[in-house]
């Protein structure tokens, strides 16, 4: 696996240190509600765990696995939901916990999508944002790192469900991923 990374983009100390600062931010500014905490699956789930944690709020946490990659290194902007919500989320503050937002599609889709269903509140917080790449106007609320345009690995993202378990966000070898 590490023998496929051409560098380290962000840092396990990195990674802990800004997870850290989110979590008192959001915190601050959800003080005296309650958050839904909103992972989506599978690339959030390691930024959720140690999000969470550094939440201290009352808080109650449930996932959604959207699809618009399938095996592909880009985005199809076809956006289908392969588990929803266990739960209904009207009257609720919702947060929602991305690994990366790129385009942006797939987020449009979504919040659009939870706004319908009557929530307080709907806001973003995202580990990686790739700006660059947006194609709609949408942004997160809470931004862990803005990187290049570059495929990255690690800390829960992943290539054909490999490298998720890497402790810090590299970039992964062109040849790694490119069909010749």
């Amino acid at each position: 696996m590490e023998e496929d990374i051409a560098k380290v983009l962000i840092s396990r100390e990195e990674l802990s240190r800004r997870v850290a600062e989110l979590g008192a931010e959001i915190t601050h500014d959800y003080e005296g509600k309650s958050v839904l905490a909103l992972g989506i699956l599978k690339g959030s789930v390691l930024f959720m765990a140690d999000l969470i944690r550094e939440i201290k709020l009352p808080l109650a946490y449930d996932f959604m696995a959207l699809s618009s990659y399938g095996a592909s290194t880009q985005s199809s902007g076809v956006v289908r939901i392969l588990k929803d919500l266990d739960r209904s989320v009207e009257d609720v503050h919702i947060l929602i916990i991305e690994d990366i937002v790129d385009t942006g599609l797939t987020l449009k889709y979504l919040k659009e999508n939870l706004t319908a269903r009557n929530p307080l509140s709907v806001k973003v917080v995202t580990l990686l944002d790739k700006a660059t790449r947006r194609q709609v106007d949408v942004f997160p609320d809470y931004n862990g790192f803005t990187i290049p345009d570059e495929f990255v690995v690690g800390y829960g993202l992943d290539f054909n469900e490999g490298y998720r378990n890497l402790p810090y966000v590299g970039v992964l070898k062109q040849e790694t991923y490119e069909v010749n």
